[in-house]
């Protein structure tokens, strides 16, 4: 490893963490605090439900550039996929401080079903954003051997919250109040 790539992975490791706390605990804050007479934006889930979407297919079209020895392509794809990330964040939290919660309302096994799919998207939402920055400062660093390594356990699951994130929206969209 040279000097200045650890020199780089450290600059960010305090960003890292920093904002492996601040972003859960703000979205878990969001669920209580809500703007008081603020206008509802109920038009928000399909909008970042696509994203997730969109972010999904960004990361296999990443995977495939990269294992097609398509190096920059897959960088700006994944560059992409962290900004639609961003962009989903932004609109949920806005979505819930302004919008009363939607509740599920299927019966039976769905209920289950749709409480599992949204408890692993919840805990692995959670469990990505250290993920995601550290293989991306990896690959900043050009500490590629580590990025490797950290990414076959990063996308997996960061595809798991991209596509879990469209399937709670479908299975609970017909419950929503407009």
């Amino acid at each position: 490893m040279t000097t200045n790539s650890s020199a780089i992975e450290k600059k960010y490791n305090k960003w890292i963490i920093l904002l492996s706390i601040v972003i859960p605990l703000a979205v878990a804050v969001l669920f209580v605090v809500k703007i008081p007479n603020a206008t509802p934006l109920p038009f928000l889930p399909p909008i970042y439900a696509t994203i997730n979407g969109i972010t999904a297919v960004l990361l296999v079209i990443a995977v495939m550039a990269v294992k097609n020895g398509k190096r920059k392509l897959h960088e700006n794809l994944m560059k992409c996929a962290i900004g639609c990330s961003l962009l989903f964040l932004l609109m949920y939290i806005a979505y819930h401080m302004t919008t009363p919660s939607t509740k599920f309302g299927g019966e039976g096994t769905i209920k289950y079903v749709y409480y599992f799919i949204l408890l692993t998207h919840i805990l692995l939402s959670v469990a990505i954003i250290p993920l995601v920055l550290i293989t991306y400062v990896r690959a900043l660093a050009e500490r590629f051997d580590r990025h490797k390594k950290i990414a076959k356990i990063t996308y997996p699951l960061w595809l798991y919250v991209a596509v879990t994130g469209v399937i709670v929206y479908l299975m609970i969209s017909p419950y929503y109040i407009y």
